[in-house]
C-alpha cells in the first residue's frame, strides 16, 4: 500500500461565524457579547482538521487539547454544502461526511476552499483504503 499523505490540512474560515461577530458587535456596549465572540473567534482557530490519504484527524481546544482520528475506511458517503453567501462572497463550502464510526457518524468540516477538489481526492482515498483493507459496507435495511 501508498505511503500515508497528507491531502489537506487547516482550520475553518472565520467568514462561517461572521453573522454570529456582527451580531455581538452591534450589541458591545453590553461587555458580555463581546467575551462571546471572542470565545467563538477562538474556537474556530483552535479547531484543527489534517486529512490524510488513511484517516481523517480532528484536534480541538485552547487550553486542553482533544485529538480524535476517524480512519477512512469507515467513511460511508460524502456531500458538500454551500450556503450562498459563503459561496458568493468567500468561495467556502461544507465538506459532510457520513460514516459508520459509533464517535462521529455525522462529521462536518465547515467552511473549507476548494472543496468540490478535497470531496473528490478524498473520496478517490477512501475507495482506495477501502479496497486495500477488504472493507465492504453491507446495509441491513429494509
Amino acid at each position: 500500500m501508498d505511503e500515508e499523505r497528507v491531502l489537506w490540512t487547516g482550520h475553518p474560515s472565520h467568514a462561517k461565524d461572521l453573522g454570529y461577530h456582527i451580531l455581538c458587535w452591534l450589541v458591545s456596549p453590553l461587555v458580555f457579547p463581546l467575551f462571546m465572540s471572542l470565545a467563538r473567534y477562538l474556537q474556530t482557530r483552535f479547531t484543527r482538521f489534517e486529512i490524510t490519504s488513511e484517516r481523517i484527524r480532528i484536534t480541538v481546544g485552547v487550553f486542553s487539547r482533544h485529538m480524535e482520528e476517524l480512519e477512512l475506511y469507515r467513511v460511508k458517503d460524502t456531500s458538500v454544502l454551500e450556503p450562498f453567501l459563503l459561496r458568493v462572497w468567500f468561495k467556502l463550502g461544507h465538506l459532510v461526511l457520513r460514516t459508520s464510526d459509533p464517535s462521529n457518524p455525522l462529521l462536518v468540516i465547515p467552511a473549507i476552499a476548494n472543496v468540490h477538489h478535497l470531496r473528490e481526492e478524498l473520496r478517490g482515498c477512501v475507495e482506495k483504503i477501502r479496497a486495500a483493507k477488504g472493507v465492504r459496507e453491507v446495509d441491513f435495511g429494509g
